[in-house]
């Protein structure tokens, strides 16, 4: 009997493991390789043909020896199923690789040549470690390694940068949450939390300051990243560390912002709804008062435990707060879409249909984020099941599940908001048949932290 392909070719690859301690690029083979064996019955030369290039190549790139070309990252990631794992390490890698090149140049090291493209110092090799561990892929590479947040002292010597580059940098690490897959956001994230902890380590008192306030935005942007990829577990500890800095910083201001974010990412399957309410109420104590992006995440707690009356009064006390004005951070993480997208959320799931409908449309309007277009309309399919049209609202659902890219299929503010579709069924209809292939489709959801 001949043995498939792939049988064949893992027997190989056991023969000549890859080790990827051996350099940043070896490691990036290692995940290429992690990737594959993921994806049944994808062997080398079947993969080779979906990219157009020789099954030579792929083993290649796989054992370390060569580096992909750019512009066969993206359709690699797409092959190999990396869920945008190998784009952003591939990132960390390019920009690594070039601040180490810079280095060199400053020092007069020109003749010092790396082998490989990218990856090959060992600097390079724990960055690209950290982030990894960051993902929570080191266990499943046979990889020990600390915890990635503990590993922030192994930083690289960049130039400091200023306070107004380092809010630059916090604008945009908060834009590309909003418009890039969260895997990617992390890869650049880990870079700039890695400088600016080894920038605290050698300023002043007073820069010292500054720069928690700055470390308690990334990290709490971070913590944000690792909710989306469905690592709860990590991003309840970077959470924590958003806390410590900003606490650090004595800027009230942002001890709230901090508490506010966490409460609210806390109801996409981080934490049960009753602790995020005892969360928003602790925030509030230290308020001194209700403020709009607390009562936001109340009244969308108060929805998921079914106490739609409590929620409907709690959005009347929110506009009335927003009446009086939000003062906007100066990071940009309050959008004007917000309270709309709260309407859109408590209005459909306590099923009146118009006002869900009115809440939605503005949304579209002014939402600046990728997420937030799909989550109304999953509450258009929620309103629908919630007012008794569960065939309906599945296929609304489903549709909208399907035509989502792939590396936004598993980001848990979607697949969680998806799930609020499928708990507002009654008890009597969950084993429709549209109600279990929904749950097939549900459970089918790529963890993106895999």
């Amino acid at each position: 009997m001949a043995v498939p392909e792939h049988e064949r070719e893992g027997a190989a690859m056991t023969a000549n493991p890859i080790d990827p301690h051996t350099s940043a690029w070896h490691l990036f083979g290692a995940v290429m390789r992690r990737c594959r064996d993921a994806r049944p019955n994808l062997g080398l030369r079947q993969a080779a043909t979906q990219m157009y290039t020789d099954f030579s190549n792929l083993a290649k790139w796989e054992r370390g020896e060569r580096t992909p070309p750019p512009d066969m990252i993206s359709r690699l990631d797409q092959v190999y199923g990396g869920q945008g794992i190998l784009t952003a390490l591939y990132d960390v890698l390019v920009r690594l690789n070039a601040a180490t090149e810079s280095e060199r140049l400053r020092a007069g090291r020109y003749a010092e040549n790396p082998p490989y493209g990218i990856g090959d110092d060992d600097m390079e090799r724990r960055a690209a470690l950290q982030f990894l561990a960051g993902l929570g892929t080191l266990g499943t590479l046979g990889l020990s390694s600390e915890p990635f947040r503990q590993l922030l002292d192994h930083t690289f010597d960049h130039p400091h940068r200023d306070l107004a580059e380092w809010e630059l940098a916090c604008a945009d690490h908060l834009h590309a949450l909003r418009t890039r897959p969260p895997a990617q956001v992390a890869a650049d994230l880990s870079i700039d939390l890695m400088a600016v902890r080894g920038q605290v380590q050698v300023s002043t008192p007073a820069e010292v300051t500054e720069l928690q306030r700055i470390t308690a935005v990334l990290a709490s942007i971070y913590a944000n990243a690792l909710t989306r990829l469905g690592d709860h577990g990590a991003a309840i500890r970077w959470w924590y560390s958003a806390r410590q800095a900003a606490d650090a910083s004595g800027d009230l201001a942002l001890r709230l912002l901090v508490r506010g974010e966490e409460a609210g990412h806390g109801l996409y399957g981080q934490r049960d709804p009753e602790t995020v309410l005892r969360m928003v109420h602790s925030t509030q104590q230290l308020a001194g008062q209700p403020t709009v992006d607390l009562l936001i995440t109340e009244v969308k707690a108060l929805s998921m435990l079914g106490r739609h009356d409590e929620a409907l009064r709690m959005l009347a006390t929110l506009h009335k707060t927003a009446e009086q004005g939000v003062t906007a951070d100066r990071y940009g993480f309050w959008k004007p879409d917000q309270i709309h997208f709260a309407e859109s959320w408590v209005y459909a799931a306590a099923g009146q249909e118009a006002a869900a409908d009115t809440a939605r449309e503005i949304v579209l309007k002014l939402a600046r984020s990728d997420v937030y277009p799909i989550n109304v309309q999953l509450h258009s399919a929620l309103c629908t099941v919630t007012r008794g049209g569960v065939e309906e609202g599945l296929r609304h659902a489903a549709a909208t599940i399907d035509a989502l890219p792939p590396a936004y299929r598993g980001v848990r503010h979607i697949v969680e908001t998806t799930k609020l579709v499928l708990r507002a069924v009654p008890r009597d209809q969950q084993t429709r048949p549209s109600v279990i292939e929904f749950r097939k489709l549900l459970a089918a959801a790529p963890p993106q932290n895999t």
